[in-house]
């Protein structure tokens, strides 16, 4: 089975952390985003994954070889020359979707969640249509595009975009699996799938939904990215507690890499990330955040809501808080305090800030 993930562009939204590395391989949970996805697609009986993007990225190339090697797997990179939109790069590597007449998957890059990829396999086999797309239930569908389906059978009747009278909270969660011939749909043009291809797929009682179960992400922002690591490290608890770390110091749900070093009297969670070779020193206190590898947090210092970026350094009796973000190898000095500042990679602080704001 092959699978498609639109990787698309430069991952502006999570900037400053996508100037140092493609957003696929930004560590979430202490495992790049795309392997997230990658190795539940090879459960699932994936052999072919091809990855849409919009840029040469030698990184993204060059850490696929070695993915490839690891799961037995082969991986395609499938270059747009220019921006595609979310159907268009299906038409682009239509010869690699087609080498048989097998349904295939595709999905956003940006998307966490429990990936239910043999569940819609089933379920797309079930109804034997062309296409099927993974829904989840949101709290405010006003601020979505809703889609309105059968409750029983799934089929779909229509999409509304951002509802201000109540007709549906199921959204698009980014997931799909397709027969080949839907292909025949796209042309090799900028297009969008889900305001031009669906509609259509729908009209024609040819799309079907099928409602996730548990939780669901978009991490493409900071904000979200926070969030979504609170989720993820709920469904650990819930399905591998032994990969949490536990004992004095640890609140809540807590995942640590094994090269970490962790202080005398520190206060670690709850809903904290730490990558590897980490160095937290005494007293530090840390709460939902995700700090990446090789990143040092000195004595006393207080962390809620950041994510602290590559070879960072947070100085002594630091409070960072808000959605603060240091990009790659950032300084933070002692005693400084950081509200919802987004510091661009290999910059000194000297100074606290303490409205939000990009530090260049």
């Amino acid at each position: 089975m092959k699978a498609l993930i639109l990787v698309g562009g430069y991952g502006t939204r999570l900037r400053p952390l996508t100037l140092s590395v493609p957003k696929p391989l930004v560590e979430f949970c202490n495992k790049p985003i795309l392997l997230h996805q990658v190795e539940a697609l090879v459960k699932a009986g994936v052999d072919h994954v091809v990855l849409a993007v919009s840029y040469m990225s030698e990184l993204l190339e060059r850490e696929m070889r070695i993915q490839e090697q690891r799961l037995g797997i082969r991986i395609s990179l499938s270059h747009e020359m220019e921006p595609l939109g979310t159907a268009g790069p299906l038409a682009l590597a239509r010869q690699l979707l087609t080498v048989d007449n097998e349904p295939f998957f595709v999905l956003n890059s940006d998307v966490i969640c429990d990936f239910p990829f043999q569940d819609m396999l089933l379920f797309h086999q079930n109804h034997g249509r062309e296409g099927t797309i993974v829904v989840t239930r949101v709290e405010e569908p006003s601020k979505y595009g809703v889609v309105v389906f059968e409750t029983d059978g799934g089929r779909i009747h229509r999409f509304v975009e951002k509802p201000q009278v109540f007709v549906s909270n199921k959204i698009n969660a980014g997931m799909y699996i397709f027969n080949p011939n839907m292909l025949s749909r796209i042309q090799l043009r900028p297009t969008s799938i889900e305001k031009e291809i669906f509609p259509v797929m729908a009209e024609e009682g040819h799309l079907y939904a099928m409602e996730l179960q548990g939780f669901w992400m978009d991490i493409g922002q900071p904000k979200d990215f926070l969030t979504g690591m609170c989720m993820y490290l709920q469904s650990v608890r819930q399905q591998a507690p032994e990969r949490l770390r536990t004992g004095p110091g640890f609140l809540g749900n807590v995942l640590v890499d094994p090269t970490a070093q962790i202080g005398e009297n520190c206060t670690i969670g709850p809903n904290v990330t730490i990558g590897a070779g980490v160095v937290l020193e005494d007293g530090v206190r840390i709460k939902r955040c995700t700090v990446l590898k090789g990143a040092r947090v000195r004595s006393h210092s207080w962390l809620e809501s950041c994510i602290v970026g590559w070879s960072s350094s947070v100085g002594q009796w630091v409070r960072m808080e808000n959605v603060t973000v240091l990009g790659e190898d950032v300084i933070v000095n002692d005693e400084l305090y950081l509200n919802g500042a987004n510091v661009l990679p290999h910059k000194s602080i000297n100074d606290s800030v303490p409205e939000p704001r990009i530090i260049m």
